[in-house]
């Protein structure tokens, strides 16, 4: 009778089956789906020994598969239009906040080189080592509270205030309190916080008929007619169609593209308690909450269970390190994760750790082009970029939709997750992604709270 290791070598569009002991395979490699897994990060499934995770979500060495083996083109492809997604609108608030701090041409460019090769190493390494698609990337929320602050201080400040920002994440990572606040949030309000998140990219995709008809329909109509064949290959294929129709269309400038290598450029951190209260704490506390979170509710919702101590402390230490070459925070994608999770990278969950650490090679190419990467992303009209995040997300939006409004006595929390999310309201600096957990949990807690209360009169009606 075939084994779980067995049935993830045949390289098939088929996901494997369940496995003889009754538990599907997709309870190990740090995800969850066996008895008793709630489907949230760190939950407390039991598992037979064999089958048991350390901390990192590593297998004993026998059992571990090869990078080689594992790799599959979706699930490499997945990891670039990931990364051609991060760094399009994200690096766009970047260099916002750059020319908000007057920074000079080498600065910003070391900026994007220190928060690509961040985002790479921390995606290669932590995807390989947990064999899970840990999807990291630069903090856009962090970046736009900076684009209104960072002309306040000098760029010796604004370092010393993002190396303390990084520090405070890991302190906060290495704790475990916030992974076990996110161990509580019920599957139905995490599922719909990712879909209010991806829901954007959804409308994108068709608010882009206005500016490129064309590309929207060549592939959506691509997407629509590789997936009745080949699911694997459906983002591939509508990619390769929309770079082609756009390609055919004037009016694309180059001339701003300058091949080369970056440099990062040192500077020596200068630490102030302006800067530190300005921008050190605003910024770890957006991090946390607009990306870490919404990141760890993401791999959660794609039946993962993540190991937060190890994630977020990981990260934290990266920006740590990388503050000196002007890199602000690495963090938990959240948007652009649900690419690299979700089936369009493979069908196998155990398999698509290869979509992060192709995600981190791509990453760190980006980086080490930066300068080039400004000019390119400048360069692309803004209706490709749409067009490719919205079908690449068109399977994983459906499928965190169904899974929010699946349980009738969670439905009124989840979509006010949903709409909360959808809105993309900011108050005080934080998301809607964070509001939408709040504002889902509360209206959870009351409607639950109601519920026990009703429960307790109907025993004394009959007695």
């Amino acid at each position: 009778m075939a084994t779980a290791e067995q049935g993830a070598d045949n390289d098939t569009d088929e996901a494997p089956g369940p496995t003889d002991e009754g538990r599907t395979p997709s309870g190990r490699h740090g995800l969850s789906g066996e008895p008793g897994s709630s489907g949230q990060p760190g939950s407390s499934g039991r598992r037979a020994p064999s089958d048991r995770l350390g901390s990192s979500g590593r297998r004993g060495s026998s059992e571990r598969r090869g990078l080689l083996a594992d790799a599959s083109l979706s699930a490499v492809l997945a990891g670039l239009i990931t990364v051609v997604v991060s760094c399009s609108g994200p690096l766009l608030v970047v260099l916002a906040a750059a020319a908000a701090g007057h920074l000079t041409d080498e600065q910003t460019a070391s900026w994007v080189w220190a928060a690509c090769v961040g985002s790479g190493v921390t995606c290669a390494v932590l995807s390989w080592w947990t064999r899970i698609p840990v999807i990291t990337a630069f903090s856009t929320p962090g970046a736009a509270v900076l684009v209104g602050s960072l002309g306040d201080y000098s760029y010796p400040e604004a370092v010393g205030a993002f190396l303390v920002s990084g520090l405070l994440m890991a302190l906060v990572g290495l704790t475990g309190v916030f992974g076990k606040v996110m161990r509580r949030v019920p599957p139905g309000i995490v599922a719909a916080m990712l879909a209010g998140v991806l829901f954007s990219f959804g409308v994108g995709l068709f608010s882009a008929l206005d500016g490129a008809p064309v590309a929207v329909l060549v592939s959506l109509a691509t997407y629509l007619g590789v997936k009745q064949r080949s699911p694997r290959y459906a983002v591939a294929w509508a990619l390769l169609a929309a770079v082609l129709v756009t390609a055919v269309v004037p009016g694309i400038d180059a001339s701003s593209v300058d091949i080369g290598l970056t440099l990062p450029v040192l500077t020596a951190p200068e630490f102030t308690g302006s800067a530190l209260v300005g921008l050190a704490v605003p910024l770890a506390v957006v991090t946390m909450a607009s990306q870490n979170a919404p990141g760890l509710a993401v791999l959660a919702a794609c039946g993962y269970r993540p190991d937060d101590r190890l994630l977020i402390t990981a990260t934290g230490l990266a920006s740590t390190a990388l503050a000196p070459l002007g890199g602000h925070a690495v963090n938990l994608a959240a948007i652009t994760a649900a690419i690299s999770t979700g089936e369009e990278a493979h069908r196998d969950p155990r398999r698509r750790y290869v979509a992060g650490v192709a995600c981190g090679v791509f990453y760190l190419l980006a980086g080490v082009c930066g300068a080039a990467l400004v000019g390119l992303f400048t360069a692309l009209p803004p209706e490709l970029i749409a067009v490719v995040a919205g079908v690449a997300l068109l399977a994983t939006f459906s499928t965190s939709l169904a899974q929010a409004v699946a349980d009738e006595q969670g439905r009124d929390a989840a979509v006010v997750t949903f709409l909360t999310t959808a809105s993309g309201v900011t108050l005080g600096g934080v998301g809607s992604a964070c509001w939408g957990l709040v504002l889902g949990l509360m209206t959870h807690l009351a409607l639950t709270a109601r519920r026990r209360r009703g429960g307790r009169r109907e025993p004394e009606k009959s007695a």
